[in-house]
């Protein structure tokens, strides 16, 4: 957990309400006439940046995430740089276009300027997956070109742009030919299994604008990607797969079909979590906070991790070792018997990886399953429930997520997975914390986002709100809500004691008032959420030990709040 403040985000508050209030829509446009073409030219970015400039070298094209082909724009905007890129794109005078295009990533703009009457521009904050922006606009009499553009927002993450379209009547400047009908997908394999999950991957298809996956012959979903998770399976039960891809020309045959089969529905002790749970975390170290054996952590606490698992010399792996030495003694033998005990307490202990120093990088295919293969053989020597993610220098959504469905695939349905993100890890769902933890909604339990050491933070209503504050706490936590985790995936993380944290520390009865304006819509602040959310999963706090230290007063005080709630 980090002990040190971070500097505020930077945000031009009243820029961006102007930039927010410009018109367009979201969604798919409508039929052309038989005549009308894209004018654009490489619209996929198939050929780099050629047709496309981008201020400050802000821009650059991926091989993933892509829409359609083999490539993609990313654009990151720096400074005083919004990361825009441009193409002049011929036009006939006096006729009406459609302007379109897919993004993700950070807040997205697209437009066109030199129309000749109206210049037009859409946007979106925010997405953790391909989004159409379209608007249209008419040409003036005598305009033959205009300028289309996509840029992102100060201070917010790269965004990603695939297949513009300017599509309308034909302006004679070229474009890119229309598609045909893409090739059936390969490649097709099971990544991963879980009790009543499974996980595909695939080639990329050049052309492609997304796929459906087939169970059984079956549709079940349609991605934009080379990935999917179907869900809702049945334990120790074997299913076909196939996958085609789609464009607007039309779908491909079904690819071959492989087998997946769901692994048994077996837990690893010590019972359900509970509906409103307490986190706490126990320090495998001493700070000078109270050196506590495992057996004396307060009995409010429902989940207990055990802070931290470090990294090897083997990519991805980690490992944990007892302070026997700063614990005063405490032997493994002592350590795993207590584990026990809290278990059939009906406690779960999981293991914590990262904190502020962690360095642990899953980043490919093998670290990922060194990561899954390492955490699941400390499970299998600690008898441990789970792991907790707290990774605070950074992690790759896509590969955290492979390495979590692996070990879930090993641990079964009673894997306890939590997670400890920054507030900045949250703010959006493009950010790779918040994307992980979408990526595996069906196996997590629950993210207690860390409420400090932080700096001022945007909440789901737009404004800014500073820690140490209700508001801060709900306004917050109602973008996780909002942004697609269930309540009871969601916690209030906080510190103990004025020692736990840098900065942040709430009072108990300030925690308590958050969580009954979340679950009840009363003790709010200034902000009041749209709705109430009583399956709220409830709070976590840095940490046990500074919790001792401090007299229990925050788990005395939180821990029967928290077990009250509706």
């Amino acid at each position: 957990m980090p002990i040190l403040s971070r500097k505020p985000a930077r945000f031009r508050t009243a820029a961006l309400i102007a930039a927010l209030a410009l018109g367009g829509t979201l969604g798919v446009a409508g039929p052309a006439s038989a005549a009308d073409v894209n004018n654009a030219k490489n619209a996929g970015f198939e050929s780099g940046l050629t047709n496309w400039t981008c201020s400050a070298s802000s821009g650059t094209t991926v091989s993933s995430p892509v829409h359609g082909g083999s490539a993609a724009l990313k654009a990151t905007p720096a400074g005083q740089d919004n990361a825009k890129c441009v193409q002049t794109v011929a036009v006939k005078p006096g006729a009406t276009y459609t302007l379109s295009a897919w993004v993700q990533g950070g807040y997205a703009y697209l437009g066109a300027t030199g129309t000749g009457t109206t210049d037009v521009s859409t946007w979106t904050p925010d997405s953790a997956s391909w989004k159409q922006l379209t608007t249209t606009f008419t040409t003036g009499a005598s305009t033959t070109s205009v300028t289309v553009y996509t840029h992102g927002w100060y201070g917010q993450a790269a965004y990603f742009a695939d297949d513009v379209s300017v599509y309308g009547p034909d302006g004679g400047g070229g474009g890119d030919p229309a598609p045909t009908v893409p090739a059936t997908p390969a490649g097709l394999a099971v990544s991963g299994t879980a009790s009543s999950s499974v996980s595909l991957t695939w080639n990329t298809v050049s052309g492609a604008t997304g796929y459906n996956v087939y169970r059984n012959g079956t549709k079940v979903t349609a991605v934009t990607g080379t990935s999917a998770t179907v869900t809702g399976l049945t334990a120790s039960t074997s299913y076909s797969f196939q996958v085609t891809a789609v464009n607007s020309a039309g779908e491909s045959a079904k690819s071959g079909a492989v087998t997946g089969t769901t692994s048994a529905s077996t837990g690893t002790g010590g019972g359900a979590v509970p509906k409103h749970a307490v986190t706490g975390y126990w320090q495998n170290f001493n700070n000078g906070a109270t050196v506590q054996k495992l057996s004396a952590v307060q009995s409010q606490y429902d989940i207990i991790a055990v802070a931290f698992a470090d990294a090897t010399t083997t990519p991805g792996a980690v490992t944990f070792t007892l302070d026997s030495a700063g614990l005063g003694g405490y032997t493994v033998d002592q350590f795993k018997a207590d584990v026990k005990a809290k278990q059939a307490a009906g406690k779960k202990v999981v293991v914590s990886v990262g904190g502020q120093n962690g360095t642990v990088s899953v980043s490919d295919p093998t670290s990922a399953a060194n990561f899954a293969n390492s955490v699941y053989t400390l499970m299998q020597t600690y008898g441990f429930d789970g792991v907790d993610i707290d990774l605070e220098n950074g992690l790759n959504a896509t590969y955290m997520s492979q390495a979590l469905r692996s070990l879930a695939a090993k641990a079964g349905s009673g894997l306890v997975l939590t997670m400890a993100p920054q507030t900045i890890d949250m703010q959006s769902t493009s950010n790779a914390y918040f994307q992980t933890a979408l990526n595996v909604k069906d196996i997590l339990t629950v993210v207690n986002m860390q409420y400090y050491n932080s700096g001022s933070m945007l909440g789901c209503d737009g404004k800014v709100y500073s820690q140490g504050s209700v508001d801060f706490l709900t306004a917050l936590a109602c973008i996780q809500l909002e942004g697609g985790l269930a309540p009871s995936q969601v916690g209030l993380g906080l510190p103990a004691s004025t020692s736990g944290a840098g900065s942040g520390y709430v009072s108990p009865s300030v925690v308590n008032n958050a969580l009954d304006c979340l679950t009840k819509g009363t003790g709010c602040g200034s902000f009041k959420p749209s709705r109430t959310y009583p399956d709220l999963r409830g709070a976590m706090t840095w940490s046990t030990n500074w919790d001792a230290a401090a007299g229990n007063t925050w788990s005395s005080a939180v821990g029967p709040h928290v077990h009250g709630l509706p």
